[in-house]
């Protein structure tokens, strides 16, 4: 396989472990947002100062020019403080949709990087697993837009254009080592602890099990994901990558449906067709790649 083929297929890593994202957060408690993204980002960094005891030299991948560190911090903690004020200020359902807008940006901002061209299929794979995710998370129901929640709803929507902003410019610094990601993660935990202090009240676990969820979400979605996610957009296909980021929904999903946390119907079912043809649809030039 080639090198891209074997990057992408790397990136997928993380849309897998973010499939645990809402299992683990179900399992974590009452714990405030930014208190728990502080937690798991200073686990997730940690994870990664563990691997420089094995790879010393890998530290002086710190040593980096403002941009890139200006990038993976808005990516990082301004996709999260966006996130939550979305959540604060409209309906979830409604904001988490169009925050949920950046596997679609992805794929259409793609093509303004230098070698990609962006092609009809790939549009269209992506909004199948739009409409797929949408299905999903409103269980066919449909959504109403109420603009007294305008300032959510913006949030939301920058919140999008964050992420996938974040995404396709990571490629313009592709010579730069992943392991600055962990650099990233350390910094988002050090504010997101700020941002608990002014807004929340602080709320401990107070059972093992709960203190298992923080630690399964800083070592995978909140963690590892975002070494491989770093690793696959700089050098896989990540027009692919964007169309099959609709796949985290329903695989999300589809764990809490088997953990006893929801319940299977016919809109997870017709979500499962529609983002798989999706996601086969945007990858048909990878698949005709890897086949020749």
């Amino acid at each position: 396989m080639s090198r891209q083929v074997i990057a992408t297929a790397i990136g997928f890593t993380a849309i897998l472990m973010w499939a645990l994202l809402a299992l683990f957060t179900a399992a974590s408690g009452t714990m405030p947002p930014f208190q728990l993204t502080a937690l798991t980002f200073a686990i997730g960094g940690s994870l990664g100062v563990v691997s420089w005891l094995f790879r010393p030299g890998s530290v002086k991948a710190l040593k980096q020019p403002w941009p890139v560190w200006a990038l993976g911090i808005l990516g990082l903690f301004g996709y999260h403080f966006l996130y939550y004020t979305a959540l604060r200020l409209a309906p979830p359902v409604e904001a988490g949709l169009i925050a949920y807008l950046w596997p679609l940006l992805i794929v259409v901002l793609s093509a303004l990087l230098p070698g990609e061209t962006l092609r009809w299929y790939h549009v269209a794979g992506s909004v199948f697993g739009l409409v797929g995710t949408i299905l999903i998370v409103t269980k066919g129901q449909g959504i109403v837009i109420d603009w007294r929640y305008g300032p959510g709803y913006l949030a939301a929507f920058v919140c999008a254009f964050t992420w996938s902003g974040y995404s396709i410019l990571s490629r313009r610094f592709a010579s730069v080592p992943t392991d600055i990601v962990i650099g990233f993660c350390l910094v988002t935990a050090v504010l997101s602890g700020v941002a608990h202090l002014l807004f929340e009240e602080t709320v401990w676990p107070d059972a093992a099990s709960q203190w298992l969820a923080i630690l399964g979400l800083g070592l995978m979605p909140v963690g590892a994901a975002f070494y491989v996610w770093d690793y696959g957009v700089k050098h896989g296909d990540i027009q692919v990558l964007g169309a099959a980021s609709y796949a985290a929904p329903l695989l999300s999903t589809a764990i809490l449906v088997l953990a006893g946390f929801a319940d299977f119907s016919w809109a997870i079912g017709g979500a499962a067709l529609l983002i798989t043809f999706g996601a086969v649809l945007a990858s048909k030039d990878l698949i005709v790649k890897s086949k020749d």
